[in-house]
């Protein structure tokens, strides 16, 4: 929906003041599923972004893609400084991710080499005393840096992987919850513009993400930063950017598996041999760690939900085509082929192996994708590693983002960036779990290792298998559902 042009805003809403008005009578009368968990404007809220996704008229996806990355324009409180990454001069960043892919592989899978190119981000600070409206003041790139610079008053650098399903939004669409990260760890984002599907397929978002480390890492010249230490680092995105983020991390534990221990692996970019060791935590929100969408939440979680299942292949076979969409050559999926889908760098939830790996924050809502950060953080946890888990009764999908002024959203965000700046102090974390409840709020431990018991490691691996299979054979629909936009 193109909120700038009033017309088409109008368009997008008046068919659906019949459906807002029957849920505000429905909801003030008690009669709504979701009355009890849910003040009014939240379920309206939701009910209209389902509305939208669930349209029985979908966009085309270079469409939905075009209008998702429509820059809306930087004002408010806010500084964004635009950098472009130069391509490195050798094939040696390129060839660890290939080499990665293949070792990770269990036999048949099939993909395309990426290429490098330039690799676009915006960092993003907060602007102190600019009310919503206060204009990007007429400055240079590196005036803007300077002025966000000044107002950086913590170690934290937040590498930022946006939302989208993998083919939509931008740093643009982020450039709000960026900001309020800023300004709640006192540090800055780097907000990355990785290339989307369907034109640029797995692991092209990915090369994308570790170019954009390695420069943090190791400046290239004429960049505005200086070297970040890793330990300042915390990866983070929400939804497709948590996959990235998670991906990035799964990537960087393979390299430390090919080097003795006590080592880090070294990888050359722009003529410096720089240290890749992982970075001081990685927190994704609502992140989405199954291509597959093979677990029971995806169904069972649905009412509190505005990601519609899954589609049939009836649905899928009545998508608009257009120039994006079927790929040529055809896949069975908008980010990578079907042999692909258990991937441990596509679905990190594949990812059988997280020894060694630096401090985990996961946070959900009762969403579709709740099982599938259950299995990453149980895994995690049962191997030694760091992982706080929230999971808040009765939020959708990236709750936290959306409903600010709700607060879960605020306790979620304020845990969010707290384990940020914990991670990056120092400071000791250890693993536990919360599930919060609506509305009042109550909070009660649970056993991280023990998330989903119903479900064995076999039982995942297994949902995950058949998952890929129909989709391969094409009895199931595409893969996260075609949002509607």
């Amino acid at each position: 929906m193109d909120t700038s042009n009033p017309a088409a805003v109008l368009k997008t809403v008046l068919p659906k003041v019949p459906l807002l008005l029957q849920t505000a009578a429905w909801h003030t009368l008690g009669m709504s599923k979701t009355s009890s968990k849910w003040d009014l404007r939240t379920e309206l809220v939701v009910k209209f972004i389902r509305a939208l996704v669930s349209s029985p008229a979908p966009t085309p996806i270079g469409k939905q893609q075009r209008m998702s990355i429509r820059d809306p324009g930087i004002k408010g409180p806010m500084w964004i400084s635009k950098i472009t990454i130069p391509t490195p001069g050798e094939d040696n960043v390129k060839t660890a991710l290939v080499n990665a892919v293949d070792a990770l592989k269990e036999g048949g899978e099939q993909y395309t080499l990426p290429e490098m190119v330039p690799v676009e981000a915006e960092w993003t600070g907060f602007r102190a005393g600019a009310d919503g409206h206060r204009q990007r003041p007429d400055l240079s790139e590196q005036q803007h840096y300077e002025r966000l610079m000044k107002e950086v008053t913590s170690d934290v650098t937040v590498l930022y992987f946006h939302g989208g399903a993998l083919f939509l939004m931008d740093p643009a669409s982020h450039r709000v919850p960026c900001s309020k990260i800023a300004k709640m760890t006192g540090g800055r984002v780097l907000s990355v513009r990785y290339r989307l599907a369907p034109k640029h397929a797995f692991p092209e978002a990915l090369l994308d993400a570790l170019i954009a480390y390695l420069a943090l890492l190791s400046p290239t010249p004429g960049s505005f930063h200086e070297p970040v230490p890793a330990n300042n680092i915390v990866f983070a995105g929400d939804s497709a950017g948590g996959n990235l983020s998670m991906a990035l991390v799964q990537f960087i534990l393979q390299l430390h598996r090919g080097v003795p221990t006590g080592s880090k692996p070294i990888l050359r970019f722009h003529g410096v041999d720089v240290e890749v060791p992982l970075p001081a935590g990685v927190a994704p929100n609502s992140g989405w760690m199954d291509l597959t969408r093979c677990m029971p939440s995806i169904y069972e979680n649905s009412q509190f939900d505005y990601l519609p299942p899954p589609p049939s292949i009836d649905e899928m076979k009545h998508f608009p085509e257009d120039d994006m969409w079927p790929a040529d050559p055809p896949r069975g999926d908008l980010y990578c082929d079907t042999s692909m889908l258990c991937h441990p760098l596509v679905s990190p939830m594949a990812a059988k192996d997280w020894t060694g790996v630096c401090p985990v924050w996961l946070g959900y809502g009762t969403e579709c994708l709740t099982d599938e950060g259950k299995v990453v953080a149980r895994r995690i946890a049962r191997q030694g590693g760091t992982v706080v888990w929230q999971e808040y009764e009765a939020m959708p999908h990236c709750f936290a983002l959306i409903f600010e002024h709700l607060e879960g959203g605020k306790r979620c965000f304020r845990s969010w960036t707290t384990f940020m700046n914990d991670v990056v102090e120092g400071k000791a974390i250890e693993t536990h779990g919360l599930f919060i409840t609506a509305k009042k709020y109550h909070e009660t431990r649970v056993d991280v290792t023990d998330l989903l018991h119903e479900l064995s490691e076999a039982d995942v691996d297994d949902r995950m298998s058949e998952a890929r299979e129909k989709r391969r054979t094409g009895e199931d629909g595409e893969t996260k559902v075609l949002p509607r936009l």
